[in-house]
């Protein structure tokens, strides 16, 4: 395509669609009729020169009169609560279980080799001498420990606000770095993991496994499933980059991306509960089982929510990605 023959015979389509968006008054019918098929017209222009004969000075332009158009035809809007609605009561469910095929294999296969970590450290005394002095294991795993006192060491409201914003944090890297391939959050996955298995090799060694899992569990159950659905949908993403499947890379890159950054608002409010959970309830004086069922709760409640909501959703249709309203427009492409 002769790129300036073709802008020669364009350009006063796109001047005069400019002209129009810059109207301080109000438009009449027949304006806005010429405004929307010179919008869908332009559209296609800038596909056609993206793929045929792409100039970055002509395509910013062009890209910043189709936004304009498009915000001028189909009006802006403001988020309302009936958004926050739907988010909470079917996008974020279904894009979680969307995601299970890679979070739920995550969840277990991370398990697992947190226990293997822990027996192995636990089972064998030279692993813990490199850890660690024989006095400072005594002091992490004695009663009224570092283990325990960790968790009551500060006031509850600012230790739960700390917990939740490193969880957060955590999971948003691994749904942020999961499109290098997915290799930053097996790292970050694995450091969770071998401080997890650290603490219950040492406290297993030291005839206190029970005291660990009463500590660990009313938080743990529900903050480890924030995070392995995190890691499963960074390894998800990660995956899009080597195998787009039948999309192409840049739209499927944006619409896992759409839905992982959906992900990340909704596990900032589930590891909200948890750290409320580790603040107050894991260092409460409540009986052992007593915490831990309050943990139990959670995370049922949350695989609930998931697994019947966000099914339902996404038998429904539903994808977890933004309306099609919101979304850019997808423009034809030359063939």
């Amino acid at each position: 395509m002769d790129l300036d023959v073709f802008v020669s015979a364009h350009r006063a389509e796109w001047d005069r669609l400019d002209a129009l968006l810059r109207r301080r008054r109000r438009l009449d019918g027949a304006e806005v009729d010429e405004l929307v098929a010179l919008y869908q017209r332009t559209a296609t222009h800038l596909s056609l020169i993206q793929s045929s004969a792409p100039d970055p000075q002509l395509t910013g332009w062009l890209s910043q009169l189709v936004a304009r158009a498009r915000s001028a035809v189909t009006g802006a809007r403001r988020a309302s609560w009936r958004d926050v609605t739907r988010f909470l009561g079917r996008s974020f469910p279904a894009a979680v279980y969307r995601a299970r095929h890679w979070w739920v294999p995550t969840a277990l296969v991370s398990t697992a080799v947190a226990i293997l970590l822990g027996w192995w450290i636990g089972a064998h005394p030279e692993v813990q001498s490199s850890i660690a002095a024989p006095d400072q294991l005594r002091s992490l795993t004695r009663p009224g420990g570092e283990y325990e006192t960790y968790y009551s060491s500060h006031p509850a409201a600012s230790f739960a606000a700390q917990v939740w914003t490193n969880n957060a944090e955590a999971a948003a890297l691994c749904l942020v770095l999961g499109v290098f391939l997915g290799l930053p959050v097996l790292l970050i996955l694995f450091e969770n993991m071998l401080n997890l298995g650290v603490g219950f090799g040492l406290m297993s060694s030291a005839g206190r496994l029970d005291t660990f899992l009463g500590l660990v569990l009313p938080h743990g159950l529900l903050e480890l499933t924030a995070v392995f659905v995190a890691a499963g949908t960074g390894l998800r993403l990660g995956w899009t980059v080597i195998d787009p499947g039948p999309r192409t890379r840049r739209a499927a890159l944006a619409e896992e991306g759409r839905a992982a950054v959906g992900m990340a608002i909704g596990l900032a409010l589930v590891l909200f509960v948890s750290g409320a959970i580790e603040g107050f309830v894991t260092p409460s004086g409540l009986p052992t089982w007593a915490r831990i069922g309050v943990g139990v709760v959670a995370e049922l409640a949350f695989l609930t929510y998931v697994f019947v909501l966000g099914g339902r959703a996404v038998r429904e249709g539903e994808t977890g990605d933004l309306d099609a309203a919101d979304r850019s427009s997808s423009v034809p492409t030359a063939a």
